[in-house]
C-alpha cells in the first residue's frame, strides 16, 4: 500500500511536471489519473488497490464516531435517570485479533468509548478485560464489540 500511494505521488508530479503547469489542481489531475492508471495496472502490483484499504479505514472510523455518539446519549440517559439503578461489571471479551497493532487498536476504541474502559489485555492475547458502566446483559455486550469494531478492524489490517 505505502508503495502505491508513492508511486501515485510521483505520477502526479510528473504530471504536473509535462503539463508545465506547477498549480495544486493540475497536482490534483495528476493524482486523480495516477488512481486510474494505477487502478488498471493493479494485477501487476503485488498488493490490493490502496483506495479500497482507504474506504475501509473511513468505514471505520465513521463506525468509532457512531458508536462515540450513541454511547453518550446511553450515557447521559443512564445519568438523568431519577433513580440510577445500573450494573457495572468487568468482563472478558475474547478476540480472533493477533497482532499487537489490532489488539491496541481496539483497547482504544474500546475506551475512548464513554461507558467502557479496556482493563488489561491477557497474557496469550486471546481476551481484553474491559469494565463496563451499565452490562444488563454480557453476551450482548461480547457480541455488539466483535460485530462492530472487531470485524471493522480485521478488514482494514487484512
Amino acid at each position: 500500500m505505502p508503495l502505491q500511494i508513492i508511486i501515485n505521488i510521483i505520477i502526479a508530479f510528473m504530471w504536473m511536471f509535462l503539463s508545465e503547469s506547477y498549480s495544486f489542481t493540475t497536482f490534483f489531475v495528476g493524482y486523480l489519473l495516477g488512481i486510474g492508471l494505477l487502478y488498471v495496472l493493479r494485477r501487476f502490483i503485488p498488493d490490493a488497490f490502496y483506495l479500497k484499504r482507504v474506504g475501509k479505514v473511513m468505514k471505520l472510523v465513521l463506525l468509532f464516531l457512531r458508536e462515540l455518539l450513541l454511547s453518550n446519549i446511553d450515557i447521559v440517559k443512564l445519568v438523568y435517570k431519577p433513580k440510577f439503578d445500573v450494573k457495572p461489571g468487568i468482563f472478558a471479551l475474547p478476540t480472533e485479533l493477533k497482532s499487537n497493532f489490532e489488539i491496541t487498536l481496539l483497547a482504544n476504541l474500546i475506551s475512548l468509548t464513554p461507558g467502557t474502559l479496556s482493563i488489561v489485555v491477557s497474557e496469550d492475547h486471546e481476551k481484553i478485560y474491559i469494565h463496563a458502566m451499565d452490562i444488563p446483559d454480557v453476551e450482548k455486550s461480547i457480541n455488539d464489540i466483535k460485530e462492530t469494531f472487531e470485524k471493522a478492524i480485521m478488514e482494514v489490517t487484512r
